[in-house]
Formats: structure tokens, sequence, C-alpha cells
């Protein structure tokens, strides 16, 4: 089975590779888990290197490049180069028990910029633009969430004077609860689960949408958490749940709440943005003399 062809406007290229590696022929799959394993050597390499490196022909790598859809060797180089930018991808950047520091740092680091990116190529401006609309409307704003996403929810409460409405995240499941029991029309209750399958949080979103709330869903993927939300945000990352904290989840989850409260803030017009002046001015004067 050919592989589906590269496009830069769908994922890098490292992270595009990992997806379709096991589609390849055996020969070309070498030179797939060399440009894997060292793509800074594979940039650098003439193709007669590249061959001598995988233990293939010249021409294997020639059809490597052009399997995946590039017209050659040289533009196959380029885009990697490109991709490299961003960091190699989780799927081809495992953490081994083995890995110095320095290794160890360089895998996290790239694994948390190549998933931003994937956050930032999958978010949904349209979902973005009805989100900020809605708290630009709401009289107060509710953030729920458990674990790592009630740090997002902390964060954003943080954020109330560029939101501009009374912001509010209990840590309290029940508290959360009775947020959504007694909201209305005019109100807005942001619920954050990464997995979206958190009951509590899914019980919030429902109980709130039953009272008439405008309930903005935050997950990793199309879940069952968004079902029940009036605005649904998937803001998907590469993540292993299962033996490391997820911080990159986090990461991207407090990236859309500055991209909201900036939104908002910038939406509410000069007179907002000069309060909010006024209010950093002060809040500096005020660490001055504490």
């Amino acid at each position: 089975m050919k592989p589906e062809a590269y496009s830069a406007t769908n994922a890098p290229l490292l992270e595009h590779l990992g997806d379709v590696i096991g589609t390849l022929r055996n020969s070309e799959r070498k030179v797939a888990q060399l440009v894997a394993d060292n793509p800074s050597f594979v940039m650098n390499a003439t193709m007669a290197g590249v061959a001598d490196a995988a233990g293939v022909s010249e021409p294997t790598v020639m059809r490597f490049c052009t399997s995946l859809g590039f017209g050659g060797f040289q533009q196959f180089k380029i885009s990697l180069a490109q991709t490299l930018a961003l960091g190699i991808p989780a799927t081809l950047s495992t953490i081994g028990r083995d890995d110095s520091i320095e290794v160890l740092s360089t895998k996290i680091f790239d694994h948390t910029i190549s998933s931003l990116d994937r956050a930032r190529r999958f978010l949904d401006p349209a979902q973005i633009e009805r989100a900020v609309e809605a708290i630009l409307k709401s009289t107060s704003l509710t953030f729920a969430g458990l674990g790592a996403s009630a740090i997002i929810g902390l964060d954003a409460e943080q954020k109330s004077a560029l939101f501009g409405v009374p912001c509010s995240a209990p840590s309290d499941p029940h508290q959360q609860f009775m947020a959504a029991a007694t909201a209305g029309p005019t109100d807005v209750i942001l619920a954050i689960s990464n997995t979206g399958r958190t009951k509590s949080v899914l019980q919030v979103a429902q109980t709130a949408q039953a009272n008439g709330a405008t309930v903005i869903g935050m997950s990793g993927d199309d879940s069952p958490l968004l079902e029940h939300c009036d605005i649904p945000l998937i803001v998907k990352t590469i993540e292993d749940t299962d033996m490391y904290t997820p911080t990159v989840s986090r990461l991207a989850g407090l990236v859309v709440i500055d991209i909201l409260a900036t939104s908002v803030a910038l939406r509410r017009g000069e007179e907002h943005m000069d309060k909010l002046t006024a209010m950093k001015e002060g809040l500096a004067r005020f660490r001055r003399n504490s």
C-alpha cells in the first residue's frame, strides 16, 4: 500500500513519517528509520551517505522520497530542515530509561514543541470565535476541572481582569456542581478535561447546560464531554498519560486560555484596555512597595 503523500499543511514531516512508516516497503523503511533515529545526519548528508548509513541503494533512497510525494532527495531535505525547527515528534523520541540528562532534556523539549504545534494546527478558529462571543455576553465565568485540568482553571481565574467579568475556579467538585446548578442563561461554564471522560466534569457540564448556561468544553479530542457542551474546543496534543504527568496538554490548555483572555480583552474596546493598562501600572507600584 502506497503511503499518503506528505503535505506541510497537515503535519510536520517527522510526525507524518511516524504515521506512515508501517506502510513503506522494507528497504524504504530502513531509510525512514534512519531519518527517525538521526534526522540531523540525514539533513546534512548526501544521498550516497544516507544510502550507505541505511544499508540500501541510492535508488531506494530516491524511491523513499518520491513515495512520500517529494520531487527528489533535495526537496525532502528542505522539508526535513523546516520540520526540525519544531522539534522531533514524541512518536519518534520515546524516552528511554538509560537516556542521559542531555538527551532526556532534548526529547522533552522536542515533545513539547511538536505537541504545541499539533494543538495549534488542530484548533478551530471558528469555535474560538464562538467562545469569545459567549464570554463577551456573559455576566460570570466559571472554570471546572480536576487534577491537571483544575490547574488550567486556576490560571484562567488569574486572568479575570482580562475577561472583564467575575471569574471563579472552585477546586472542590461539589462547589463546581453548585455553580453549575445555580447558573443561568447569562453565565458561562468552561469545563476542562483532557480525556473528556472525567465523570464529575461531565455532570457539571450537563447540569449547567440543563439550566440554560452556555457551556464551553475543552478536551484533547472529540469526547463524551463535548457532547454536553455548546461550544467544543479540541486541544489535540501528543500525550502519554499512562506514564507521565500530562504536562503538554496542560501547557496547550494554558495557551488556549491566553488566546481567549486576550481576544476578549481586545474586543471589549479602548476603555477596557485603558483600565487594564492602569491596573498594570498600579500593580507594578504595588509590587515595588510590598
